[in-house]
């Protein structure tokens, strides 16, 4: 009678396990009866409308934008009178509300034009997009005819024959067509300036009809690579958006911050703060809104009831990561190539400055291993611009007195972060690991002659 607690305690002990799994099996079964997002999917606390923070929202209004806005309908009024308008190039750096300020007038137009019982026709065309010749060709086509598509397939046409489609139904229809050709430096880049050479003369081969062209593009540089006829056609009309400032920011936050949100859920030292950090970054809205957004995004996961400037400082952690990887994923072959080179010159140099020669040089040497398309130096110089625009490097030009003058290249983001971010991408992993192999060779070479 004596041992029996004890042997009873025993027996309990061996089946507690029995007894936890029996448990976890229960919930796992009660768990697969529910949806995974039973629990995540309730009432927001802080979101009225997310719409308003995306990057495709257009809104009814542009604080800070009236005299840009006004100088663009200006020059498109011409075409209720039946005449064409001039051509016009917009510059800008990235989030002075370029694009969407294009499309907010395209949409005017349209409903203008449905009142007047004027036909203008309009077409939005995004040049990262949609990069080739035949690409914009059909995208403009389908402004004319509603059964473009099935008249005219999306490849396997010589480019003479979708042209003279294209001037053919333009002339059917008539009216006046204004074409939005943003990101337009990423056309020329990738194609040369033929389409523009083509597009920019096809008035003088339309009868019934005429055709506007509004090219947007960050990099005010771009027309030096045009053929000077192009150049001169293209830019009849130039119109840049100089950077908002931290007060014109945080105008532009309230303003969307009534429609994107509930009362009082956002700390109002909030919008002041992102501003004041987009401000610092050239003057970018864009930003700005993404910042809010995403702090907006953390706060709701955590069930919190405002947004605060911790959820601020986590948002910009999370954007930091998330943008560099995604600008390095997405840029075109050269450019990889290009950056590669950078990436390695930086880590065989005691300083981190390297010329574009230098650039250039190694650049030479991937192309040779890789088989890829050799680049002029010039042309790479370009390169060199666009990565210094994202913000991969810095490329500062430097007097050097009677040695003329030179471009002073190094990393604008931390090496081992970049070196992280390559990993992920097949062919720059590729391109680093195979020349640091070559290089290490090189030098081993180098030292058994010595």
């Amino acid at each position: 009678m004596l041992g029996l607690p004890q042997v009873y305690s025993e027996l309990a002990i061996c089946q507690v396990p029995l007894i936890v799994n029996l448990i976890n099996m229960d919930k796992e079964l009660n768990t697969a009866k529910r949806n995974v997002f039973d629990k995540l999917i309730h009432d927001e606390r802080i979101f009225k409308n997310r719409e308003s923070l995306s990057t495709s929202y257009v809104p009814s209004e542009f604080p800070h934008r009236f005299d840009e806005i006004n100088e663009v309908a200006n020059i498109l009024k011409t075409a209720f009178y039946g005449s064409r308008p001039s051509n016009i190039l917009v510059y800008g750096q990235t989030g002075t509300g370029k694009t969407a300020i294009a499309k907010f007038i395209c949409k005017q137009l349209k409903e203008k034009a449905r009142k007047e019982n004027v036909k203008i026709h309009t077409a939005y065309i995004n040049c990262k997009q949609t990069n080739t010749p035949y690409g914009v060709l059909t995208n403009i086509g389908k402004t004319y005819s509603a059964e473009w598509e099935k008249q005219i397939p999306s490849a396997g046409w010589r480019i003479d024959k979708v042209y003279s489609s294209l001037k053919e139904k333009a002339d059917e229809n008539g009216g006046i067509a204004i074409v939005i050709l943003d990101e337009i430096d990423t056309l020329v880049s990738k194609n040369g300036d033929e389409i523009l050479y083509h597009l920019t003369g096809l008035n003088s081969d339309l009868d019934n009809s005429k055709i506007s062209i509004i090219g947007i593009s960050n990099d005010a540089k771009f027309t030096s690579w045009l053929d000077p006829r192009v150049k001169s056609r293209l830019g009849e009309e130039s119109l840049t958006f100089s950077p908002y400032n931290a007060p014109q920011i945080e105008d532009i936050l309230i303003q969307r911050a009534r429609t994107a949100f509930k009362e009082n859920t956002v700390d109002p030292i909030v919008m002041t703060y992102c501003a004041s950090k987009a401000a610092q970054e050239h003057g970018d809205a864009r930003k700005a809104i993404d910042l809010l957004r995403i702090a907006a995004e953390l706060a709701e996961r955590e069930e919190r009831e405002i947004v605060t400037l911790e959820h601020v400082n986590n948002a910009q952690n999370v954007m930091e990561k998330d943008q560099v990887k995604s600008i390095v994923i997405t840029l075109p072959i050269q450019h990889k190539a290009t950056l590669a080179s950078i990436i390695l010159n930086q880590g065989s140099k005691d300083n981190s400055q390297q010329t574009t020669g230098e650039v250039y040089g190694t650049y030479a040497k991937l192309c040779n291993s890789y088989n890829l398309d050799e680049l002029s130096q010039r042309r790479i110089g370009h390169i060199i611009s666009e990565l210094d625009m994202q913000g991969l490097i810095n490329a500062k030009i430097v007097n050097l007195g009677r040695h003329g003058r030179t471009k002073y290249i190094d990393l604008a983001v931390d090496r081992e972060q970049l070196l992280g971010i390559i990993q992920h991408d097949h062919f720059l992993s590729d391109l680093i690991e195979s020349m640091t192999k070559l290089q290490i060779f090189t030098k081993s070479m180098q030292s058994r002659l010595i």
